[in-house]
């Protein structure tokens, strides 16, 4: 399952021999990457919080294994009362680190403080959470793109006028869509999105979660550069991009990765035959 990329690639007929160019991809030294990413569903009830802290090592372009890390300390710091929350490693999923308590609930307004300890370092970052707004309706259009064949779903929402907003849609199967609310702020709005290969009855579970202005411009940089195929765009990027995570015991030893808790709201579609 992927998302349509669309590039127009030109195509070259060569009548030569070809030969075999081996090229040398510069391996630097392994870095601490940590994905903590948090969604908090506030309009369900009970209230319903998904993410945990998935703690990793940089590999080489090539490698298709990606180490994990398990001895680490994970905690997070609500700092207007400097309570904590501790988190421990998953049994079910190496590197993960899921809170002990499934009941935080983040506020709105509210610094709070990521902390990772690993390799007698220090790492963290500092986020709040970031409101959403819900998603109205999605109905199946009849549009389709180059092939003919792609399903196109229509998303509709209102734009809250009383803030700038940043939204990351996820479309499920690691299908992610970042957009800003430059052009329609305050607005109802709609737009499509094309799947391909779906089949009729298949279920989709489609977000819109609420994101700051520098975590809107880390995920388009790292979804362009997974072009939305082969995996999950999150994951170790290929190119080492900075995140808002720092070292404070060695700030050249930086880590790679991001801290986000966005307010998130979703819709369940079936997709017709």
């Amino acid at each position: 399952m992927k998302k349509l990329i669309y590039i127009i690639i030109g195509l070259a007929i060569f009548t030569s021999c070809e030969d075999v160019i081996d090229v040398d991809v510069p391996n630097g030294e392994p870095r601490l990457v940590i994905d903590a990413s948090f969604e908090i569903y506030l309009d369900e009830t009970p209230i319903d919080a998904l993410g945990g802290v998935r703690l990793t090592l940089s590999a080489p372009f090539f490698d298709d294994d990606v180490p994990t890390v398990s001895n680490a300390t994970v905690f997070i710091t609500n700092l207007s009362d400097n309570n904590i929350f501790n988190f421990v490693e998953s049994l079910a999923e190496p590197g993960l680190f899921i809170p002990e308590d499934f009941n935080i609930i983040p506020e709105f307004d509210t610094d709070y403080e990521l902390t990772v300890i690993y390799e007698g370092e220090t790492y963290k970052a500092i986020t709040q959470l970031i409101p959403t707004t819900a998603i109205d309706n999605i109905e199946q259009g009849d549009g389709t793109l180059f092939e003919g064949d792609e399903t196109e779903i229509i998303v509709f929402f209102t734009d809250d006028g009383n803030r700038d907003d940043f939204y990351l849609f996820d479309f499920d199967f690691n299908l992610y869509l970042p957009s800003e609310d430059r052009f329609y702020q305050g607005e109802a709005f709609n737009f499509s999105y094309f799947y391909e290969d779906m089949v009729g009855g298949e279920e989709v579970t489609i977000k819109i979660l609420g994101i700051d202005e520098r975590y809107y411009n880390y995920s388009n940089i790292l979804i362009e550069q997974s072009e939305q195929e082969g995996g999950n765009p999150f994951q170790t990027p290929p190119v080492q991009i900075r995140g808002n995570i720092i070292n404070t015991t060695n700030p050249n030893n930086f880590a790679l990765g991001y801290f986000n808790l966005s307010e998130a709201n979703r819709f369940q579609f079936t997709i017709e035959e």
